[in-house]
């Protein structure tokens, strides 16, 4: 699922711009995902999109509210992802709301721990949905591969 999600980042400008579910599964397919990743993809989308929507309205945190994780978030994230969450969040580079998001996106993953790859997959989608602008530091950290780079 989680390399359908990028191929849609790198090849739709805005989310928006990939077109019905209809479409965009037969883009993906034939860009050769199986059919069963294509689902999940569009289905983890589908729902980004309505938790998004709901998360709009709600209130902002009280000023130095702090974000703490429950057993059952912790047991599912692991400490690597719940982590790199309180590092953005810590940074600046999530509002409350998308740490929320990122959160709860996170949360439907059925891998339990969750590798930190598949984690910056959905901070990366849920600051791309939001058309949020991103730090291009973040966005280097966000699609590092784990190759080394040479520093010039």
């Amino acid at each position: 699922m989680f390399d359908v999600l990028v191929f849609l980042y790198e090849n739709c400008g805005v989310l928006d711009a990939c077109g019905d579910e209809a479409s965009l599964s037969r883009q993906l397919s034939d860009a050769g995902f199986p059919a069963h990743e294509i689902s999940a993809a569009i289905g983890w989308l589908r729902d980004l999109i309505s938790t998004a929507r709901a998360a709009h309205g709600q209130p902002a945190p009280t000023p130095g509210a702090v974000r703490v994780f429950s057993t059952h978030e912790l047991a599912h994230l692991g400490t690597e992802a719940a982590g790199f969450i309180a590092f953005l969040d810590g940074a600046g580079q999530l509002t409350p709301a998308q740490r929320e998001i990122v959160i709860e996106r996170a949360m439907a993953v059925d891998d339990s721990p969750l590798a930190l790859d598949a984690l910056k997959v959905i901070v990366l989608m849920v600051l791309w949905s939001q058309q949020a602008d991103v730090d291009v530091l973040l966005l280097e950290e966000l699609l590092d591969d784990g190759t080394e780079r040479l520093l010039h």
